[in-house]
């Protein structure tokens, strides 16, 4: 995946065609469906695909993950209204290259029906429909979790970059909630959302240190998020992501900062440290 170019000419047309005609731009949650798009379900899926071509030649994928089990669940929708924001601040001088963005969102597998959903790398105004067909209505969660781990497992393992293979480059995968994740990825949950077969439970900590060997990961706490200023939230992401957790004050900053951690890390890896929260 990845053709095709991005338009904010036909994405304003689509806008305004929903202004007009009425249909939200997240049609899919909003007209009463109960489970993951088609388009955005896991299950059976072998390799979700960030590739270089002669459109795309250096290709940079980025992944935006959200944690729709609780008081983040809106933060689809703002990015969503501001993604021509997010393109124009990646691509614009002293960008990156060749940007594919893939959209998805986390649930809390112990009791919501999608509990996640993922799309695919896209250059083109198909990353706008992949948002669009994201659930945004899970579960409240489980009290402070949500299955952040299983999201981890499947971008670990059914994920493969050309970026990575071709130039040794890693992709960039945002993680936004207010919830920790769960302490290991469970088989039983495995099989159901995702149809892969484990043999036994893995550690959190074990996936994370094979996803991070594919990307550069970054836990973002928007404000006002509700468990998202618990002590023992931020301190767990702290330990699994040191100076990887991002505080916004403003969900509209969320584009900002996606393309600055981005951008800054690209240009020089060291300096990205000056993003990220102690």
């Amino acid at each position: 995946m990845g053709s095709g170019r991005w338009s904010t000419d036909v994405y304003t047309a689509a806008a305004n065609y929903r202004a007009a005609t009425g249909p939200s731009a997240f049609a899919h949650g909003d007209g009463g469906a109960r489970r993951a798009h088609p388009a955005l379900d896991p299950a059976g899926v072998f390799m979700r695909e960030s590739r270089d071509s002669a459109e795309h030649p250096a290709s940079t994928p980025i992944v935006v993950m959200f944690d729709v089990t609780g008081a983040t669940r809106a933060v689809p929708r703002a990015l969503q209204a501001r993604l021509p924001r997010l393109l124009g601040l990646l691509t614009g001088p002293g960008g990156v290259t060749d940007p594919q963005l893939m959209f998805g969102a986390i649930g809390d597998a112990t009791r919501d029906p999608a509990p996640l959903q993922v799309g695919q790398f896209e250059s083109d105004n198909r990353m706008d429909q992949d948002l669009s067909r994201i659930l945004p209505r899970g579960g409240p969660g489980a009290g402070r979790r949500a299955s952040y781990e299983l999201a981890m497992y499947f971008l670990a393992r059914h994920v493969v970059l050309d970026s990575l293979i071709e130039r040794r480059r890693k992709g960039y995968l945002f993680l936004v909630g207010d919830r920790m994740p769960g302490e290991y990825v469970q088989p039983a949950q495995v099989r159901r959302v995702i149809g892969d077969e484990l043999a036994q439970p893995v550690p959190t900590r074990a996936i994370l240190t094979e996803l991070q060997r594919k990307f550069e990961v970054f836990f973002i706490r928007p404000g006002g998020a509700g468990h998202g200023a618990d002590p023992a939230v931020l301190a767990a992401w702290r330990d699994l992501l040191p100076q990887h957790v991002l505080e916004l004050e403003d969900v509209a900053e969320i584009c900002e900062t996606v393309a600055r951690a981005v951008r800054t890390d690209a240009e020089t890896p060291e300096l990205s440290l000056a993003l990220r929260r102690p």
